[in-house]
């Protein structure tokens, strides 16, 4: 790892610990510019929060890329966030699994009935996004990689063993901000969602031992970000999955 792609997580890990310390920008020489080195930032600001308690995958841009988790950040709904360490307070209404068997790193690739048989249960969830920029629409997505994409934390609703059952591509999500439907959309929006799940096992998950299992794979926004107020409940619903609550 260069000394400027040191300097650049420190810079994240001190916002994270502080968010008065927040980048208004970045220099252009600080910022990756390639995936592998938005990861190794990420990778070191990933080994500063102890238990890995989940993993985001999506295809912004038809590129997979995905974060780990901080198991600190994970909670079942209803949950509670707190406006002093989420101002941000992003949104997004996600479909995710966890894991009931690990897939640790090996020589031949997990195929997909291997990842699907250490899959236990499928939730809807919502991914809260707490940035460590002032704004991070002005970034391009690899300085946002290397800063987990924004993640902020992880809600869960109740989980569905039969998950195998369900039409992802015909599935309905609502989104619901106090009280109001403010998106829906139906069809998970990045083709096919165990493609994800093999990818992260075989590749994105690698670096830190793999797959374990407990651990959440939350796998991409099916109604884009959505940033509500400190005071704001909402409500995703997914039909066959339930719902998931933050307020």
């Amino acid at each position: 790892m260069s000394d400027i792609a040191t300097q650049f997580a420190d810079l994240i890990i001190a916002a994270r610990n502080d968010l008065s310390k927040r980048l208004a920008d970045v220099p252009q020489a600080m910022r990756p510019t390639s995936v592998d080195a938005a990861y190794a930032v990420q990778h070191k600001v990933a080994a500063t929060f102890g238990e890995i308690g989940g993993w985001k995958v999506g295809a912004p841009g038809g590129t997979r890329v995905c974060g780990a988790l901080p198991a600190s950040g994970v909670a079942p709904s209803p949950a509670r966030l707190s406006s002093a360490v989420n101002p941000y307070r992003g949104i997004e209404a996600e479909v995710a699994f966890r894991m009931k068997a690990d897939l640790p790193p090996r020589a031949t690739a997990y195929t997909r009935a291997e990842v699907v048989a250490a899959i236990g249960t499928m939730h809807p969830a919502i991914e809260v996004l707490e940035t460590r920029f002032l704004d991070p629409d002005k970034f391009d997505l690899l300085t946002n990689l290397a800063d987990i994409q924004s993640h902020g934390g992880f809600i869960y609703g109740p989980g569905t063993l039969n998950w195998q059952g369900i039409d992802l591509t015909t599935m309905k999500c609502e989104q619901h901000v106090d009280g109001t439907l403010q998106k829906d959309k139906v069809g998970y929006p990045f083709g096919d969602i165990l493609d994800m799940m093999e990818w992260l096992a075989n590749v994105g998950a690698v670096w830190a031992g793999g797959l374990k299992a407990g651990q959440f794979v939350t796998c991409g926004s099916w109604t884009g970000k959505e940033c509500v107020s400190a005071s704001a409940n909402v409500l995703v619903n997914f039909t066959s999955l339930g719902e998931v609550k933050l307020r």
